[in-house]
């Protein structure tokens, strides 16, 4: 998946917080760090420093939510993430996203703490919620 690809898809699937251009995407990508896992109709943005990863965005197609893709692309990140030395992960949500909170709590994350105002939305500042996963 390109970096067009990934803005155009982040787009719609960011109802919370704004979504990331492509020239975000092309500068993430250019280290080698950085890692994505992609399936026709999501991605998982990641990358890995030491023994920690970082969810750094994942992104599902609105029509294909609740279908089980997320819960791949997340564990998909997981593996890649451990399989570059990761022990455990990192993520932050915002905190009106339910339905991601939803995925990453049945997944085996926990939150570990919250960022306050963080995001910037059409509804003013939103929290972020921390969140942790051991691998």
């Amino acid at each position: 998946m390109t970096p067009e690809d990934m803005a155009t898809l982040h787009a719609q699937a960011m109802e919370h917080t704004r979504p990331w251009s492509a020239a975000e995407f092309r500068d993430l990508m250019a280290s080698k760090l950085v890692f994505s896992k992609t399936t026709q109709n999501s991605f998982a943005l990641g990358r890995v420093v030491a023994d920690e990863a970082e969810l750094l965005t994942i992104a599902v197609a609105p029509i294909h939510r609740r279908k089980g893709v997320g819960r791949t692309t997340l564990i998909n990140f997981e593996i890649e993430a451990k399989h570059r030395g990761a022990s455990r992960a990192f993520l932050d949500v915002s905190a009106n996203n339910f339905g991601a909170i939803q995925l990453y709590r049945s997944s085996g994350w926990q939150e570990i703490g919250r960022r306050k105002g963080y995001y910037a939305s059409g509804e003013g500042r939103i929290d972020a919620i921390l969140m942790e996963k051991q691998l």
